[in-house]
């Protein structure tokens, strides 16, 4: 049974998806696939990658300060009664925001602590070195890991978060993004187009259609909004290769200055060019110098 699922894996299809250095994950599927319900996947996988990054930032602030207050209500604590939204309760684990969004009254220290470690651990299930893992994302995988996030916010607090609090609105998927640089990111499965070396995988037609047959075949593929027209082509060496390279030329530079810098004769002041070392070093008298 496990080399039959060995052979399963090797068999599929692996798509590459990069937005970026940071927005990259693997996926798996079969040369059979239809490009749109691809495509959608793709989305849906993106998007609750998103999802689960806001929901990580989100997070860390509601362990450290506490649940939201009302949008009308937001504002220093220092400066709440002057504004007239009433006195600051302060609760046992009292912090105060210094954004002025949150109550600043956290849960239990304990509880908060097991939040951040199921945030960092749903943070590292989209992570990039997914990739070098050869982890294979899907839409399951991390909804189970936001599933985690919704137990451990329950344990910091049973009476639940406030219908206006983020991090409720994000584990309810009722997030409005509007004006918001999260909803550029967003991609509609619906309208979104998955391009692969330059060209446009189309609707209405399978994945071997666009790369073969060959089930074994990995490439990496582009997500664009609709209109956005042709993703720009990847570099020929990574971030890290060009920059291994500049420092190279740099320090061959340096040195070629260094050369230039010296006086032609300069090797005449080196031991090898001594035409009296052979006898020197008979005589004995090689390594003395006058001064």
């Amino acid at each position: 049974e496990r080399r039959r699922r060995r052979e399963s894996v090797s068999t599929m299809v692996v798509i590459h998806i990069k937005r970026s250095e940071e927005h990259q994950f693997l996926f798996e599927t079969t040369v059979e696939a239809d490009v749109t319900a691809t495509v959608a996947e793709l989305c849906e996988i993106q998007n609750t990658r998103l999802r689960i990054q806001r929901l990580k930032l989100e997070g860390e602030e509601l362990a450290k300060y506490g649940f939201a207050k009302h949008p009308e209500k937001q504002s220093l604590d220092e400066y709440q009664e002057d504004f007239g939204y009433g006195k600051v309760e302060k609760g046992e684990h009292y912090k105060s925001d210094p954004t002025g969004r949150r109550t600043g009254n956290s849960c239990d220290p304990k509880a908060a602590e097991t939040l951040l470690k199921t945030l960092a651990d749903a943070e590292a299930a989209i992570s990039k070195h997914q990739v070098l893992k050869k982890v294979y994302l899907t839409k399951k995988m991390l909804l189970e890991n936001i599933d985690n996030i919704r137990g451990a916010v329950m344990m910091c607090y049973p009476m639940g978060l406030p219908e206006w609090d983020s991090v409720r609105l994000a584990l309810e998927d009722d997030e409005d993004l509007s004006g918001t640089q999260w909803a550029n990111e967003k991609l509609d499965p619906e309208t979104s187009q998955l391009w692969w070396a330059g060209k446009q995988m189309l609707p209405g037609k399978k994945l071997k259609d666009h790369i073969g047959k060959n089930e074994k075949t990995k490439i990496v593929g582009k997500l664009q909004k609709k209109g956005s027209g042709a993703p720009q082509r990847e570099p020929v060496v990574d971030a890290e290769t060009q920059k291994a390279m500049l420092s190279y030329y740099h320090k061959k530079q340096e040195e070629q200055k260094s050369l230039v810098q010296d006086d032609e004769d300069d090797y005449t002041n080196s031991a090898w060019a001594n035409p009296k070392a052979l006898k020197s070093h008979f005589s004995g008298v090689g390594s003395i110098r006058f001064r």
